[in-house]
């Protein structure tokens, strides 16, 4: 490893279960010399951002945070209020009721107490654990960590905590793992996040709805250089393509069907960006779906190879960084 480490700020994408293909990215670039000075994401970007920030801020070496992701267990994502929980014999029934009483089939509550207690065993728990002397850079580039989410109420991007004073709330205060929980509550699947403020009660959703992959979130707009590049990592892909068929029996399945088809769309329909391009490293894993929850031992490993293998060839063609680091 270099003896020197070099700053960039990290960019991951929103993509389910595939999230784990990011830590193998980080872990690439993390032995080829590099350091993150502050990370954005969305969704599953946003879990695996917010366990790299918070490493980063406690100076513990990334080559834990593979170990650290993998103790979630997606399948315990799928959590069903009382008494729905007890209705394993019939799922759809549980899933409407979930939907027409929470607006979501599950509460994402064992994704909550897991961030809680791998982030606090790290010191982290609120955006106040993150903050980073910058004197160089605004107020709202003062945080480690940018989780972006989707702000049903006001049809837009909400990026926490940069926009949580326009909301009146004091972003120091605010959870980090309730910001990154909301970044991943897939519509109608996960129950969605409320958030009290000056415009009254929002409801927060999938980052990915709106903006899945901010890899201009950290590009200057004062027209001065920049300090450092930004590398980001995507992992859209078309591996679904081959996938069988399902089919749609009811509306309960169709609405299903339709959440899976809307998010999986979004993942794959934005186009590169020329400028971008050559700061984004390109994962794609294949032969999982954003929504595999009982992924295998042997499938996150792929994930996490074919994250490392494509930060590898990347580092390989930029080995000085990319030559573009802003805008």
């Amino acid at each position: 490893m270099p003896d020197s480490r070099r700053s960039a700020d990290l960019v991951l994408e929103g993509g389910g279960v595939k999230g784990i293909a990011l830590v193998g990215a980080a872990a690439a670039l993390d032995e080829a010399g590099w350091r993150f000075e502050r990370v954005a994401g969305s969704s599953a970007g946003a879990i695996v951002g917010s366990v790299i920030a918070a490493m980063q801020q406690a100076g513990e070496p990334l080559s834990g945070a593979d170990e650290i992701v993998r103790t979630l267990d997606y399948r315990r994502m799928l959590d069903r209020r009382p008494p729905m929980d007890r209705l394993s014999r019939l799922p759809r029934v549980a899933d409407a009721w979930g939907i027409l009483f929470h607006l979501g089939m599950y509460r994402g509550s064992h994704l909550t107490d897991w961030l809680r207690g791998v982030l606090g065993d790290l010191g982290v728990r609120t955006f106040g654990d993150l903050v980073i002397e910058d004197p160089d850079s605004d107020l709202r580039h003062r945080s480690r960590l940018v989780v972006t989410t989707s702000d049903l109420s006001r049809q837009r991007v909400l990026r926490i905590p940069w926009d949580l004073p326009a909301y009146g709330i004091d972003p120091d205060r605010f959870s980090v793992p309730v910001a990154v929980r909301a970044s991943s509550g897939i519509p109608f699947l996960f129950e969605p996040v409320r958030l009290k403020g000056r415009y009254g009660e929002s409801t927060l959703a999938d980052g990915s709805l709106l903006e899945s992959y901010p890899v201009a979130a950290f590009d200057r707009t004062d027209d001065e250089p920049a300090r450092w590049p930004t590398i980001g990592v995507r992992l859209s892909s078309r591996a679904s393509e081959r996938a069988p068929a399902v089919p749609v029996t009811g509306p309960i399945s169709m609405l299903r069907s339709l959440i899976y088809t809307t998010v999986d769309s979004t993942q794959i329909r934005h186009l590169d960006d020329p400028r971008d391009a050559e700061r984004t490293i390109f994962a794609r894993p294949k032969g999982v779906r954003w929504t595999d929850f009982d992924l295998s031992r042997e499938q996150q490993q792929s994930l996490y190879d074919a994250g490392y293998a494509a930060a590898r060839k990347w580092i390989a063609k930029h080995p000085d960084g990319p030559a573009s680091p802003g805008r």
